[in-house]
């Protein structure tokens, strides 16, 4: 599997400027990704960098990432595609993972946002650096959207588990719609226009069949590591996915905890009405430069599968339907 490469595996081999003019590592990669191709459209423009697209102050991240973040053996990564369940899965991984140390009235989830009970790997919280993830005690509950073959080294290739929850495209590009109109100030993008636009591979994180292969792949190359999960299978029997989650993440459930029915009040904390119902996912946000503000209430939309129906025709969905068929060819992989 290859790996993302910096800036500095790119350089010309000219001799280097006096040691007190080194510029930055930060100002290194911002002055690399203003050589990449850009191309507007979306909210903001978007870069390309090794067939992805980002925005750039997530490429920024992710190439700082590629020497700030260690992986450690016993971490636990939870991968997705924006929009794709993230929120509920890091609620649903957090819970598996501690359900020894909090009880379910008491539990953390009832008065923190599950985005941040679960930090991303490229992602610093607000008023941290990326230096946040390396001061956390193992084993870490860690975040990404960064495709499989940008992973640093030893995170893709090491001990590390990784679960990847995907979803159907369709559902994924109406929700990715909604969050951009409502996340930055002034944007007012058509389904019609981001329709084109990802059926061309052009979206935050994009190509959306290519993210997903790769993920898949690595599933079946190693499936003691990497889970692949299906948003719409959680969804048809939440109960049998924690079963499923908590055996793969080394704590599976006990005869005694079946007994009973810990999955069961796992899967209604982590349930959309019941998180949406809290009020620490009602008010608050933060705000993220560029014209950009999330509103803690952004993270949850509808959440149910088939909501596309209401937003696009069926003949855009048998189009995407068959774009994303034909990108995955020669791959089992299937929506």
């Amino acid at each position: 599997m290859a790996h993302a490469t910096t800036p500095s595996d790119q350089e010309s081999a000219t001799k280097s400027p006096p040691a007190d003019h080194v510029p930055s590592k930060e100002s290194q990669i911002k002055d690399f990704i203003s050589t990449l191709p850009a191309r507007e459209g979306w909210s903001q423009p978007l870069i390309q960098y090794k067939k992805y697209w980002f925005r750039p102050q997530m490429l920024e991240k992710i190439l700082l990432v590629q020497d700030t973040y260690k992986p450690r053996a016993d971490d636990i990564i939870l991968a997705t595609q924006p929009k794709c369940g993230t929120t509920w899965l890091k609620a649903l991984a957090f819970t598996i993972t501690n359900r020894s140390r909090y009880s379910f009235a008491d539990h953390p989830l009832l008065t923190r946002h599950p985005q941040h009970v679960v930090p991303f790997i490229e992602i610093p919280s607000l008023g941290m650096d990326h230096t946040e993830v390396e001061m956390l005690p193992s084993p870490r509950l860690l975040a990404t959207h960064m495709p499989m073959s940008m992973l640093p080294p030893g995170a893709s290739s090491g001990g590390c588990l990784v679960v990847y929850l995907c979803r159907d495209p369709k559902d994924t590009l109406v929700s990715r719609l909604h969050y951009e109109n409502r996340v930055v100030k002034g944007c007012n993008l058509s389904m019609d226009s981001v329709f084109s636009m990802f059926c061309e591979g052009f979206s935050p994180y994009g190509p959306f069949w290519d993210h997903c292969r790769e993920y898949w792949e690595e599933s079946l190359a190693r499936p003691s590591n990497v889970l692949f999960l299906k948003y719409e299978e959680i969804m048809s029997d939440p109960v049998q996915a924690v079963r499923e989650l908590a055996k793969f993440l080394g704590v599976p459930l006990t005869e005694e905890e079946e007994s009973s029915g810990v999955a069961e009040e796992v899967v209604k904390l982590c349930s959309f009405e019941t998180l949406t119902s809290l009020q620490v996912n009602q008010v608050g946000g933060v705000a993220r430069g560029n014209k950009v503000y999330l509103d803690n209430s952004v993270f949850f939309r509808k959440g149910k599968v088939g909501d596309w129906t209401n937003h696009m025709s069926q003949e855009m969905g048998e189009k995407l339907d068959r774009i994303v068929q034909q990108k995955l060819q020669g791959c089992e992989l299937v929506f």
